[in-house]
């Protein structure tokens, strides 16, 4: 016992490619904290140095602290925005300024949800995107982990919030989560039910998951004046420039990475006040233990539709 008691398991990385690429290593030392930074026990998840271990969205227990932290201590419940070590793993060290406090009303698994969701959306609504109480909204795509934190936030915000998803469960998801309607994007005449319903007034402020896809027909949706927010892509796609002239409408990527420190401190007061106030509601789809990591990784790419944020169990 005592010569393994400096191992854990965690998933690493020895060459990009698929899910299969994947792999679960028993035997990997633990790592320890620096000066600024924190280890903990983890639940969950640009082009790093091979080998690796993936995950930067986790949520537990700090087991210790390095040089210099004083915010936290050994026992605190916590999430973290982004790691040092990766967390796909038992274990994982994080910068200090990456960590935040647990709150009890959240579970782990709602932990591990909340950083990247929540603050890639508060970002793209406030920061970029400069949305105002009583604005409208349409999140194409919804139903999945940026989609439900982006109502959740627009509708405690004050905005009229619409979203689109892909599935009936989908759909009833993004309306118990403050959605006022919702759309299926799968069907062939979606816009113009959407147009339909704004009256054909259009929407202020676009939040778009698949931009490769939706960005021209987005483009048709916008109000005078309306942002189309780039959250996710996938590729290339043709679109008519003249389509922002006629509305004066604006496409505005979005990167959380690019985020200042300043503008993460205000992402994190806005959401650690949301979870306080009960509306700031992470949900958790799909639950894997460690050892089916590349089955989620396939899931996520071939999946008929988000449900959520799906989170690795250890």
């Amino acid at each position: 016992m005592a010569a393994t008691r400096n191992l854990m398991r965690a998933v690493r990385v020895f060459e990009f490619g698929g899910p299969e690429v994947l792999k679960i290593q028993s035997d990997v030392v633990i790592p320890v904290p620096k000066e600024n930074q924190y280890i903990r026990s983890g639940t969950y998840a640009r082009k790093p140095t091979l080998p690796y271990t993936p995950g930067s969205d986790v949520a537990g227990v700090i087991e210790g602290v390095g040089e210099h932290v004083t915010a936290f201590k050994k026992g605190d419940r916590i999430f973290t925005i982004g790691t040092i070590s990766g967390g796909y793993a038992d274990y994982a060290v994080a910068a200090a300024n990456k960590v935040f406090p647990l709150s009890d009303k959240l579970d782990f698994k709602q932990g591990a949800a909340v950083a990247i969701p929540y603050f890639t959306a508060y970002r793209a609504l406030f920061q970029k995107g400069h949305a105002k109480a009583g604005e409208s909204m349409l999140v194409h795509g919804a139903s999945g982990g940026v989609g439900i934190a982006t109502c959740q936030i627009a509708r405690a915000c004050g905005l009229k919030v619409l979203g689109t998803a892909g599935t009936e469960e989908g759909m009833n998801i993004v309306l118990r989560n403050g959605a006022h309607q919702v759309f299926n994007h799968r069907e062939a005449n979606d816009i113009d039910k959407i147009k339909e319903y704004t009256k054909m007034e259009g929407v202020d402020i676009i939040i778009e998951m698949l931009s490769n896809i939706n960005l021209a027909a987005d483009l048709q949706l916008l109000s005078c004046g309306g942002r189309m927010m780039v959250v996710g892509c996938r590729g290339p796609i043709e679109i008519n420039p003249r389509d922002t002239m006629t509305k004066e409408s604006s496409i505005i990527g979005v990167s959380l990475f690019l985020a200042t420190e300043e503008e993460m401190h205000e992402c994190a007061a806005a959401l650690l006040d949301g979870i306080e106030a009960g509306w700031l509601n992470p949900i958790v789809g799909p639950e894997y233990p460690l050892e089916q990591v590349a089955k989620a990784h396939e899931d996520i790419i071939h999946g008929s539709g988000a449900r959520g944020k799906m989170v690795l169990l250890l």
